[in-house]
């Protein structure tokens, strides 16, 4: 009987001995998990409480403008004076350094880039040297086209890699504290990113949520996605897995006797409405050419749509109504991420629609 007895009250300390331990365990757990909460919560504020001192290049002024007056919870826009001395050199007063109150000084600031020529470039790079040995929080630089992405490897000795220069100038600026978030939409070639180290980060996006938003409404008819080569299919094809019945089209250079001509490789345009991507269009020669075997392949209608509008020598002009690319391709979107073309693009005739990338900016921020 004692025996007997003494297993039992052993028992009986055993069970309570385990209840205390599942306690303790799942209180533990309970602790760890609202911790967490705490901790995401608190994250979460502080970048929703985040406030960008904004440097613009002098073309993105009014983009600047337009994002204090929208969110001025979140930005506040200081205006530089980006003036030449006499012999040409740079006479550069940037904003934000009130004698009374420095404004930069311990923030974060967010720097819009534009690099539409040589010289407004080397006029950024020495503002950037100049706000990062500011004692600023964060330094973000948004450069929504990069220019030089198509020049990132040579063919013969001698050629110059632009966008390993361009990497190289990044990576050598001043440190805040932490690397400078180089924010780009849509680079031509993605392995650039390789090219940046050490005080500079590229933050990679896309334009294509502005298309989505255009074409997959109850008023579009766009029921097919072709793409003029494999690079670019390669590049955007995942973006739109998740559409339902979207035909994906790609096409492709085939040689002909001694010329190359564009076909279609996988895919069927007949009787759909396409809309061709790409990253970036300079002549339009490819989308052109894309175009018309797209018609030629029996497709109801023809849009277009390229993140950057490069077009040298306004040769957007071409694909206006009137012009002789006009006749296969009936809507053609482009985004505002290189002004200095897109401010002149003419939109009264229906064919250019130009995307305003200000809020994808904000939200990708």
């Amino acid at each position: 009987n004692s025996l007997f007895f003494a297993l039992f009250l052993l028992s009986l300390l055993l069970i309570r001995s385990a209840a205390k331990a599942t306690t303790q365990d799942s209180s533990s757990v309970s602790n760890k998990i609202t911790m967490q909460c705490k901790e995401d919560e608190i994250i979460t504020k502080k970048k929703e409480g985040r406030r960008y001192q904004i440097i613009a290049a002098e073309v993105w002024e009014s983009l600047a403008e337009r994002m204090e007056e929208k969110y001025p919870e979140k930005f506040r826009f200081h205006r530089t004076v980006w003036n030449k001395f006499p012999d040409g050199t740079d006479n550069i007063t940037i904003g934000g350094f009130d004698p009374e109150d420095n404004f930069i000084s311990g923030e974060h600031v967010l720097f819009l880039a534009s690099f539409h020529n040589n010289d407004v470039t080397l006029s950024q790079f020495q503002v950037m040297i100049y706000l990062l040995q500011s004692f600023i929080e964060s330094f973000t630089v948004v450069l929504p086209f990069s220019p030089v992405g198509t020049m990132e490897r040579i063919v013969q000795e001698g050629q110059v890699a632009t966008a390993a220069t361009h990497a190289h100038m990044f990576s050598s600026l001043p440190n805040c504290g932490r690397p400078t978030r180089l924010m780009v939409y849509d680079l031509h070639t993605l392995q650039n990113r390789f090219y940046l180290h050490g005080n500079a980060i590229a933050s990679l996006q896309t334009a294509i949520p502005l298309l989505k938003d255009k074409i997959f409404n109850n008023s579009s008819k766009i029921d097919a996605i072709a793409f003029p080569d494999d690079g670019a299919a390669k590049r955007f094809s995942s973006m739109f897995t998740s559409e339902k019945n979207i035909e994906i089209i790609i096409c492709g250079k085939s040689r002909d006797d001694d010329k190359r001509k564009v076909v279609i490789q996988t895919g069927n345009a007949k009787g759909r409405n396409v809309v061709i991507i790409d990253d970036l269009v300079q002549t339009g020669g490819t989308l052109y050419e894309t175009a018309k075997v797209l018609v030629e392949g029996g497709a109801e209608s023809v849009s277009a749509f390229v993140t950057h509008a490069v077009f040298p020598n306004d040769s957007w002009k071409r694909f206006s109504k009137g012009g002789d690319r006009s006749n296969y391709i009936s809507k053609f979107w482009v985004t505002n991420s290189n002004p200095t073309v897109t401010n002149r693009i003419l939109t009264d005739d229906g064919m250019f629609e130009v995307l305003d990338i200000m809020d994808l900016i904000v939200n990708d921020l």
